[in-house]
């Protein structure tokens, strides 16, 4: 394979479920994870930042792992290159960390491959390699995305994000999508799932018609979130309260501990999230963000503190 040129991927952090929407529905949000590539003899991966502590700067990196996976379906061989990592995404914390890293090395292995892969072939491999398409096709198209996914047909349908802000609590612990999902009943009763359901249809009929006032009862689910209360201690309050201090709705983020609001109060829900996860002895880092319309890019690097955008989702422009 020939020299490459200098570029890097940035790919939005994103929240999944929203609620009800389990599984199936995605925001992108405007953190980010930044992965610039390099020529080099010799592979070197290097991580900056503090948050990187625990994950590995070889091999066992996920944007290797998963790179190297798509170079071996291309049936070609990943070239030696330097890879520098940097991000404001916290890990194992609800918002899709995990997630924009497999977006991230696709992205990369298909710039470098040339492009093969198309925005629906990006996305069907990276599902396959999550086992659900909620956090994974937010981060690669951006804004809110619906998906319904059977294990084999994956279909989609992409919206303009909410003009709101997105106030998150991250918890200074983590927690991992198995345990989250180990709480998880293997079945709910009849009246139960369709009450879920149909928040569930609310919730994607809100956000796809501007109906901002029905947020608050399409957002509370039946499906996950009753039985992930005991995880995150707080949380119970802050799903109960919150609207009451300024939320138009909330909702645990992904399989957690982040809870996520939509508001036009972003300080005024974040004081009140704050004092909740407080008294229940939880320290939180409380962020007022917003949804994020653009999902994954490449950008070529044309000279020192300039780069110049060549793509996102349909790979970069021959």
């Amino acid at each position: 394979m020939r020299a490459f040129d200098e570029f890097e991927v940035v790919v939005p952090a994103s929240t999944a479920n929203l609620g009800p929407g389990f599984d199936s529905l995605g925001m992108a949000l405007n953190l980010f994870l930044h992965l610039r590539f390099s020529p080099q003899e010799r592979k070197e991966v290097v991580l900056r930042g503090e948050q990187w502590k625990g994950i590995p700067a070889d091999d066992r990196n996920l944007v290797i792992r998963v790179m190297r996976e798509a170079f071996r379906r291309a049936g070609r061989e990943m070239p030696p290159f330097r890879l520098e990592m940097e991000s404001d995404i916290p890990l194992m914390r609800g918002l899709g960390s995990s997630a924009a890293a497999v977006v991230g090395g696709l992205m990369a292995a298909n710039q470098l491959l040339g492009c093969p892969w198309k925005r629906e072939e990006l996305l069907l491999q990276a599902t396959n390699r999550e086992g659900h398409p909620d956090n994974a096709a937010a981060s690669l198209l951006g804004g809110v995305v619906v998906c319904s996914w059977d294990g084999q047909r994956l279909h989609y349908v992409q919206s303009s994000p909410p003009p709101l802000h997105v106030v998150t609590a991250i918890p200074s612990f983590s927690l991992s999508t198995e345990r989250a999902r180990d709480v998880l009943p293997q079945n709910l009763p009849h009246s139960r799932a369709v009450l879920a359901s149909s928040r569930a249809n609310l919730l994607t009929a809100a956000l796809l018609t501007g109906r901002w006032e029905l947020l608050e009862v399409a957002m509370e689910d039946w499906f996950h979130q009753p039985y992930r209360l005991s995880l995150v201690p707080g949380m119970e309050e802050v799903l109960a309260n919150a609207r009451r201090h300024g939320a138009l709705g909330v909702a645990l983020s992904g399989a957690g501990p982040t809870v996520i609001a939509f508001t036009r109060e972003p300080e005024r829900v974040g004081r009140f999230m704050k004092q909740v996860f407080s008294r229940h002895g939880i320290s939180v880092r409380v962020l007022s963000l917003l949804p994020c319309a653009q999902g994954a890019s490449v950008r070529l690097t044309i000279g020192w503190g300039r780069s110049k955008f060549v793509g996102n989702t349909e790979g970069a422009e021959r």
